[in-house]
């Protein structure tokens, strides 16, 4: 039932729910009030922000899924933009991913193929150069 029920929940909430229960575990760890700040708690425990964490987590993964180190299912969700066999371009070397088309609104920029170039993508470009091995 539980699970039926977090489906319906929009994104957002899920996110300030999870958030809510991590500042009360910390709060819980430190012994602050309601009302205390709660950033330098969650800074203390290496904890990110819930949206921050899940930015990382999406760009790990397509590092794991870009260097063969994800399940192979992965793969083939994944695109880089500058494969061999094409034209020689300016960004031929950025190592940057191709952005699906998103067909729903609503849950298509979560999919994994689209949230997974967006963070990729929206790195620096000194991040970019990774080992990049077997992709297509």
């Amino acid at each position: 039932m539980l699970g039926r029920v977090s489906l319906q929940l929009p994104a957002c909430l899920l996110v300030h729910r999870l958030q809510s229960v991590l500042n009360a575990a910390a709060r819980l760890i430190y012994h602050l009030r309601p009302h205390d700040h709660i950033t330098d708690a969650l800074a203390t425990l290496h904890w990110l922000r819930v949206p921050v964490r899940v930015q990382y987590k999406i760009a790990v993964l397509t590092y794991k899924v870009l260097n063969d180190s994800a399940p192979r299912y992965l793969g083939p969700l994944v695109a880089v933009a500058d494969l061999p066999g094409r034209r020689a371009l300016r960004s031929a070397s950025t190592n940057r991913l191709v952005i699906p088309p998103i067909k729903l609104s609503t849950v298509g920029s979560r999919a994994f193929p689209v949230a997974a170039a967006q963070v990729l993508n929206g790195l620096p470009s000194h991040r970019h150069h990774c080992r990049l091995s077997g992709v297509n």
